[in-house]
């Protein structure tokens, strides 16, 4: 693909607006550049985001838009929102920088994206607002609008932008995607699973978007049914080995995805089976040794946790402790894996029994991230300390991250919150 399922949502933010128009005919920002060929990669790069492209294939579109003009300030922000969120700021400055000698409008929108991807939504609706009055066919601005306002939780806003977005060019895969996503998150889940379905037909048989799949695949697992949300996985698998994308990236993440699924609905043998074969697919792959590596922890922290379910403790912690050890000696890219760690130590501390320890390394973990959140919720729970768990429990249910995580976590936050008497 490759966008991990765990990417930071910024980047579904640029692909749903900085990259959402090409060639319509009404009043749209310029592109600044004396390099047609920039202007053309450029283009490539709408192009084949919104056909759902492999990732790594329209990140190098990007690259190429400004390896030909590196005075693209549009280009230049692709290339900043393609890179990882802890490496991204000079990229962004540097956008900002050129956007100086570009047009109003560019400014205005390099601005606002800015703003969008340093977490300040409101700021950044504030200025594609006053963009919009001036170009009303860009449909940029309303793909961005409405991924700004989803974000927020403001979704009745995000579906009038979106389909705003579709009067102005209702080509795009990506759109209905979104506006699943939008009626997902607000428990529409039949409404969800048209638009996701109209998002797959806008694209070719063989393309192996993630998106829909993934979306398709999360409303069934809010509604309790595993064994439809795998199948979808699986076809979703199936295209993606038939396109070749599993050539560029191998497919350990998918099978992670489902060994993930099986393991939450307590399917260990089948979750099991999974993480293992995902392993298989790893050393024979174009990745480089150590991205090898991280893939091996993800794999290990899988097992792990399957075998904490199994109630296999002994073989659980040994797989944990090989991850402490990949982390201790990973030197500086070791060091973003320690929450990863502490998620995965609070789980089998949990499974265990022990969750006293459990929740002091939860505390240590992911807290953007709801699964996690949960855990430390009911680790609370279980230590008595119920208006704690019960406040975990809410942000969980406010979460707007569309993703398994939220998917696992929010059925189980609402119960715990309804036997409350505070939902």
């Amino acid at each position: 693909m490759k966008i991990h399922p765990r990417q930071p949502i910024v980047i579904s933010f640029l692909l749903a607006g900085v990259l959402a128009t090409a060639g319509h005919s009404q009043k749209q920002l310029p592109l600044t550049s004396k390099s047609e060929e920039a202007k053309n990669y450029y283009r490539e790069t709408v192009k084949g985001i919104e056909s759902f492209e492999p990732f790594r294939k329209v990140q190098a579109l990007a690259q190429k838009s400004v390896q030909a003009d590196s005075n693209f300030a549009m280009g230049q922000l692709l290339v900043a929102v393609f890179t990882p969120a802890k490496d991204r700021q000079p990229a962004l400055d540097k956008a900002l920088k050129l956007a100086a000698k570009a047009s109003p409008g560019e400014q205005l929108f390099v601005e606002a994206t800015t703003q969008a991807l340093n977490n300040n939504n409101e700021k950044a609706i504030a200025i594609l607002t006053k963009l919009r009055k001036d170009y009303p066919g860009e449909r940029r601005i309303c793909m961005v609008l409405g991924q700004l306002h989803q974000q927020l939780g403001q979704y009745a806003e995000a579906i009038r932008f979106y389909e705003a977005a579709i009067k102005i060019d209702g080509n795009s895969a990506r759109v209905y995607s979104q506006l699943g996503d939008s009626h997902l998150l607000q428990e529409q889940y039949a409404k969800a699973r048209e638009y996701y379905q109209l998002a797959l037909s806008k694209v070719s048989a063989e393309a192996s978007p993630f998106a829909p799949f993934s979306g398709l695949a999360l409303t069934s697992i809010y509604e309790n049914k595993p064994d439809q949300a795998l199948e979808m996985m699986q076809e979703f698998h199936s295209r993606y080995r038939r396109n070749g994308s599993a050539e560029n990236f191998p497919d350990v993440w998918i099978w992670n995805y489902m060994g993930r699924v099986n393991l939450e609905f307590g399917r260990l043998e089948e979750a099991l089976k999974c993480y293992e074969t995902g392993y298989r697919s790893v050393p024979g792959s174009a990745l480089d040794s150590i991205e090898k590596k991280i893939w091996f922890g993800r794999v290990f922290h899988g097992k792990a946790r399957t075998l904490a379910k199994m109630g296999r403790h002994g073989e659980a912690q040994q797989y944990a402790d090989q991850i402490k050890m990949m982390i201790e000696t990973g030197g500086e890219r070791g060091e973003e894996f320690w929450k990863a760690y502490h998620y995965l130590a609070g789980y089998l501390k949990l499974e265990s029994g022990d969750s006293e320890a459990a929740a002091e390394h939860l505390e240590k973990s992911d807290q953007d991230d709801p699964f996690q959140k949960l855990l430390l919720a009911k680790a609370n729970l279980k230590l008595g300390n119920k208006s704690q768990a019960l406040d975990i429990c809410r942000e969980i249910v406010k979460s707007t991250n569309n993703n398994l995580d939220r998917a696992l976590s929010y059925p189980e936050a609402k119960k715990i919150l309804a036997a409350a008497g505070t939902y």
